[in-house]
């Protein structure tokens, strides 16, 4: 055989290796995901169930082909869900165990063990461990802040309130950014903030809005899903974490939206990048959101109340929102604590 011969014969042969090798790598491509998930409050909460909303929106685009399922648990908190993480990574049928709040805790005793699995954190109260943990944050303070414009444009008395469960990094962000919104448009607002220290409890959240109702307040930046208030005195409420309009259709005009559809991605694509491509978790150790404009929060549409806002304050917060959206103006980010003054 000639050299030119055997030089044929090795490409030949070479471009069959290459092909068998990525027919190979191709047959064990997987072609589902199945996912654990933690929840923290309940479906009936916005925080939990904008999570699932999101799971649903990406299933139906099968990332890589990808077909996703998942199993969510009732609220857990503590030892139960280290508990139920346990089982889940045990039975070998899980890829994601997305513990959907503060579980770090729990994560920290388990992630090293279950090396293939992709552990999930959302929200602050976390640590960042990195590796196998990944850390998603959610922060809806840029559409609170154009709901608080709209609040400082339509107010009467220039007093606003805001109810919230506690204190913490990813409330205190939205609630200061709603009267930062309203302060720019009107210097003349009064604000009453008020904690009802608890994830879930209505009667709690409907006394503390009456009280601010009964002082004034005019319009409610509500974070506590409780609108009976709102609706007894007759006036115009804002929802947050997902659109609450259908909640209470006369009272709730906007409302400040997480959508998990970008995070949920990400996670998708990094368990994609070890199991298919070999690659190393590279969990994050420090807080990472996604922006109004690539697609982690948004404004929730006014239904069939957009007759009550003004023309010139709907082309207004039109007009602002384009300017976030195009990056040309940001919001203030204020982790204080909210106080009223």
């Amino acid at each position: 055989m000639t050299f030119f011969k055997r030089a044929a014969a090795l490409s030949v042969l070479a471009i069959a290796c290459i092909a068998i090798g990525t027919g190979l790598a191709r047959a064990t491509e997987p072609d589902k995901v199945r996912i654990a998930v933690i929840l923290s409050a309940g479906l009936e909460s916005g925080w939990d169930a904008t999570l699932i909303q999101a799971l649903e929106r990406v299933k139906a685009k099968k990332p890589h082909g990808l077909e996703i399922t998942w199993k969510n648990t009732d609220p857990l908190w503590g030892d139960d869900a280290g508990d139920a993480m346990r089982v889940f990574a045990e039975s070998g049928q899980y890829d994601i165990i997305w513990a959907h709040s503060s579980y770090s805790d729990q994560v920290k005793k388990l992630k090293d063990e279950f090396p293939d699995i992709l552990f999930v954190v959302a929200g602050s109260g976390n640590e960042g461990l990195g590796g196998n943990q990944y850390w998603v944050y959610k922060r809806t303070y840029e559409p609170a802040y154009l709901l608080g414009t709209i609040a400082g444009k339509m107010t009467k008395s220039n007093k606003l309130g805001a109810v919230g469960p506690f204190p913490s990094d990813d409330i205190n962000d939205e609630i200061n950014a709603f009267f930062d919104g309203a302060k720019a448009v009107n210097p003349k607002i009064e604000r009453s903030v008020a904690f009802i220290e608890s994830w879930y409890d209505p009667a709690k959240a409907a006394a503390y809005t009456s009280a601010q109702i009964a002082t004034g307040a005019d319009l409610i930046f509500q974070l506590m899903d409780t609108f009976k208030p709102c609706e007894e005195a007759k006036i115009l409420c804002f929802g947050a974490l997902q659109d609450q309009h259908s909640l209470s259709p006369s009272t709730v005009l906007s409302s400040a939206m997480a959508l998990w559809d970008p995070d949920v991605n990400h996670i998708i694509d990094a368990w994609w990048a070890h199991k298919a491509e070999g690659k190393p978790y590279a969990g994050n150790t420090d807080k990472q959101w996604v922006s109004m404009k690539d697609g982690g929060a948004a404004m929730a549409p006014y239904g069939e109340l957009e007759s009550k806002l003004p023309q010139d304050v709907r082309g207004d917060v039109e007009a602002l929102k384009a300017k976030i959206m195009a990056g040309s103006f940001e919001v203030p980010l204020d982790l204080s604590d909210p106080k009223a003054h």
